[in-house]
C-alpha cells in the first residue's frame, strides 16, 4: 500500500548504478530504507538535491511490512530550508544532528514527538540571520540538542542535583553522593562519576535548557567537556551510538 509521510533524509549510500538507499526518519513509520532510483544518472539530479543530510520532505511510499527496503513513489521539500546549505557553520551543526540521529533512532519506531521537534529546531535555525560572526549564536545549540533529544528518546538524565547529591553518574544517569574511599572500592559504576566542576556544568546545562529556557554560562573547555560527557552518555545508554565524530568540527568553530 502508499503511505504520504514527512521524513528527515539521514544518510544515502550507493546502490547499483544509478541508485542509491536512503535511510530516511519518517514521522508515521519510524526510520526506514528506501531504494530512490536513477538518482545518479545525469537526469537524476533533482532527486539528489533533495536527498541531502536532514532534508525535509514530504513523501508518498510505498510500504510493505514484510520488506526491509521499500519505494518512494514521489517526494519533494515539504518546507523550505534555503538558508542551512548556504551556510558553512549551519552545515556543521546539521552533519552533527544527522550523526545523532542516525545512531540513535532504531528502525521502524515511530517517534512523532521527536520528529516535530526536529523539524522545530531546522525551521528556527533557517530563519535564523546573525551577522557574519555568529558561532556565538549557536554557542550551546549540540548541547541543547542533545539533551532534548534525550528526553524524546527516553533516556534523559535526571537533575537531581543538591548538596547532599552533587557528583553525576553516567550509567545512573542521575545525581549521586561523592564516593568516598570505602564506597570506591565496593562500587561497580565507580568509572562513571564525572568530577565536581563537570558535574555542576552538567547541572548547569540541564537546569538552563530544561527548567529555565536560558543559556547558562560556561567556558568554551566547560562547554568542550559537557559535550563530550554527553556524548559519552548516549554511548552508555545507546548500543549503537559509537564512533562519534562530527562534534571535533563543532569544538573548532563554535567559541
Amino acid at each position: 500500500m502508499t503511505l504520504t509521510t514527512q521524513g528527515i533524509v539521514l544518510h544515502t549510500t550507493k546502490y547499483g548504478e544509478t541508485s542509491i538507499i536512503a535511510k530516511v526518519f519518517t514521522r508515521q513509520l519510524g526510520l526506514c530504507s528506501y531504494i530512490v532510483k536513477g538518482v545518479r544518472s545525469p537526469k537524476g539530479r533533482t532527486k539528489q538535491n533533495l536527498l541531502q543530510p536532514m532534508s525535509h520532505l514530504m513523501m508518498t511510499v510505498y510500504n510493505n511490512p514484510k520488506k526491509q527496503l521499500q519505494y518512494i513513489k514521489e517526494m519533494h521539500p515539504a518546507s523550505r530550508v534555503d538558508n542551512l546549505y548556504s551556510d558553512g557553520l549551519k552545515m556543521s551543526l546539521l552533519f552533527f544532528m544527522d550523526e545523532v540521529l542516525y545512531k540513535s533512532i532504531k528502525e521502524s519506531e515511530p517517534n512523532e514527538s521527536l520528529f516535530d521537534y526536529v523539524v522545530d529546531e531546522l525551521q528556527q535555525m533557517n530563519t535564523t540571520t546573525p551577522p557574519q560572526s555568529h558561532s556565538s549564536t549557536f554557542t550551546y545549540f549540540p548541547i541543547r540538542f542533545l539533551l532534548r533529544t534525550a528526553r524524546h528518546l527516553g533516556i534523559e538524565p535526571m537533575d537531581n542535583y543538591s548538596v547532599r547529591e552533587p557528583v553525576f553518574n553516567l550509567k545512573e544517569g542521575r545525581f549521586l553522593a561523592a564516593p568516598t574511599v570505602y564506597s570506591a572500592s565496593t562500587n561497580d559504576n565507580i568509572d562513571y562519576f564525572l568530577d565536581g566542576s563537570a558535574s555542576y556544568s552538567f547541572h548547569d546545562c540541564l537546569s538552563s535548557f530544561t527548567q529555565r529556557g536560558i543559556e547558562p554560562h560556561l567556558s568554551p573547555v566547560q562547554r568542550a567537556n559537557t559535550l563530550n560527557n554527553l556524548l559519552e552518555y548516549y554511548h552508555i545508554h545507546l548500543s549503537d551510538f559509537h564512533n562519534f565524530t562530527s562534534h571535533q568540527i563543532l569544538h573548532s568553530v563554535l567559541r
